[in-house]
């Protein structure tokens, strides 16, 4: 919001106060960090961070923070203006950013301009080169704790690796004629450059926009001409624009259904598979390929905590 003031100096704690303003971040920062840290998310689950202000409640977690996590490349919309600010006075880390410049992955940019696609998560090894920038940033703030980060984010590297592989792997089991992901809005082109499936959103990349009757109807005559089978609500976003392209696409004579949730700008709720990123996008590649044909089948052995949360997933969906 305008004018919120963030005072310089940060209220002392026994443990490090690190802000991190989404689900995404601050997950990544917990568990490099552990109890070395206090994390703390801005954007809890449900929250879209394209729409987010910031609010005089955060006053209090910005004066705390001994550094401050975020994503950058303007997912935080609104807040930028505030984190841009604060960055003059105290650390600060955009970690897809700070991911882009570890390399080799790259960043998608948006056609025609230097708008860089924010939604790096979605790629699990591209999401794994922000692990060094952020385990050092955490370092600078526990030094105490530094070969213990480290450890732990070469745990987390190996998770993000294998992954990737397994994503890989089941979109692949997808029929090649299927194997289209279409969305809400434009949140996941990086997960369809990483896994070789294409991606339509009904809106751009930012749900500021809002979607068009044009837009509506250029994906429904999309699912009827191509026999698209699904088509998916995003957690954040209002189902609306996805019920009317359901509805258009029917109209054509379409037999097309939503094929589930998943997860786009926020993690799941407390409990849920996706309330980390790797059962984000575990979530998300189990949805996918299930209602577009392929098969999901078990997870490799770095990944078997989120096993027994997978298969109650897919039992309660049968």
């Amino acid at each position: 919001m305008a004018g919120l003031c963030i005072g310089l100096a940060p209220t002392a704690l026994a443990t490090p106060s690190v802000l991190a303003t989404t689900g995404m971040i601050g997950d990544m920062v917990d568990t490099i960090g552990g109890s070395c840290v206090n994390t703390r998310v801005l954007m809890g689950p449900g929250i879209d961070p394209h729409l987010y202000r910031a609010a005089a409640s955060d006053v209090r977690a910005f004066q705390e923070a001994a550094l401050v996590t975020y994503n950058g490349f303007g997912l935080e919309g609104q807040l930028d203006s505030v984190l841009t600010r604060f960055g003059e006075r105290r650390p600060t880390l955009a970690v897809a950013e700070a991911a882009r410049r570890e390399g080799p992955r790259g960043v998608i940019r948006s056609a025609g301009s230097d708008a860089v696609d924010p939604h790096i998560w979605m790629d699990a090894r591209l999401w794994a080169q922000g692990i060094a920038p952020t385990t050092e940033a955490l370092a600078a703030v526990a030094p105490k704790c530094a070969s213990g980060m480290r450890e732990r984010a070469s745990t987390l590297r190996e998770q993000l690796h294998a992954l990737d592989d397994w994503i890989m792997a089941r979109i692949n089991s997808i029929p090649s004629s299927q194997r289209i992901l279409l969305t809400a809005h434009d949140a996941f082109r990086y997960f369809g450059r990483a896994y070789g499936i294409e991606v339509r959103g009904i809106q751009g990349i930012s749900t500021s926009s809002e979607a068009s009757v044009a837009d509506i109807q250029s994906i429904a005559g999309l699912i009827a001409e191509r026999d698209i089978p699904a088509l998916f609500v995003e957690t954040t976003i209002n189902p609306r624009p996805v019920d009317a392209v359901v509805a258009a696409a029917r109209e054509r004579g379409a037999d097309v259904s939503i094929g589930g949730s998943i997860y786009g700008d926020a993690l799941g709720e407390s409990g849920a598979l996706g309330d980390r990123h790797v059962g984000m996008l575990i979530h998300n590649t189990a949805e996918i390929t299930r209602a577009l044909g392929g098969s999901v089948k078990p997870l490799p052995a770095s990944l078997t905590q989120w096993q027994a949360e997978l298969d109650m997933m897919l039992e309660a969906d049968r």
